[in-house]
């Protein structure tokens, strides 16, 4: 004879079964109406850490489907990262293009800083404008924007003057609103909590 714990329990089960029954059926068709494919701008932003992160595993999950990517950094560059290592066994499916050198507090020399930003971007702009790439990742371009080392109109035109099933992948803080308006995925990484504050140091894995 059961319980009327053990009844209650059944009874909860099925209630459970019929909520998810219902919230499939719901679900499925809201995915039925969805048919459209086409290539994203996308970007990620914010005082958070994880914008270059998200976007390199979306430069993973491309790898494995055999999708051809390119990478432009356009801040970093001057040191060795995990990433490269592991993209660098993947020749086939990966350029990739570390042409920063370093923040503009480390270089001190706005004209150098132009010169490289402009330098990516012509390796952007190449890559999207090259059939053979599906995704192309301009990381920390935002960066080069905010200190106006390149025209946002330039920059614009660029990204929106794509292949129409072509991914573009823009990562760096303070995305300026026109980039954000003409994004079709924006999210923005909101800062809780970092080491940094408490005198961690930036960690191999982790940060690079």
């Amino acid at each position: 004879m059961e319980t009327d714990g053990e009844v209650e329990a059944v009874n909860g089960d099925a209630r459970h079964a019929e909520k998810m029954r219902k919230k499939q059926a719901a679900q499925a068709k809201i995915i039925a109406n969805k048919t459209r494919e086409h290539g994203l701008l996308i970007v990620h932003t914010g005082k958070g850490k994880g914008k270059t992160s998200a976007a390199l595993g979306m430069v993973i999950r491309a790898i494995g489907h055999g999708m051809k990517v390119g990478v432009v950094q356009f801040v970093k560059g001057a040191m060795t990262t995990g990433e490269k290592t592991v993209f660098d066994a993947f020749p086939d499916n990966v350029e990739f293009k570390p042409m920063g050198e370093g923040f503009t507090w480390d270089t001190q020399d706005r004209g150098r800083d132009i010169a490289a930003a402009q330098a990516a971007l012509n390796e952007v702009r190449r890559m999207i404008a090259d059939p053979a790439y599906h995704m192309v990742l301009a990381d920390e371009l935002n960066i080069a924007l905010r200190y106006e080392y390149l025209q946002l109109d330039e920059v614009l035109a660029v990204l929106t003057t794509r292949d129409e099933m072509k991914h573009v992948i823009v990562t760096g803080r303070n995305a300026p609103e026109a980039l954000i308006a003409a994004a079709d995925l924006v999210t923005e990484m909101t800062m809780v909590k970092h080491p940094f504050r408490s005198g961690v140091k930036a960690q191999k894995g982790i940060e690079f």
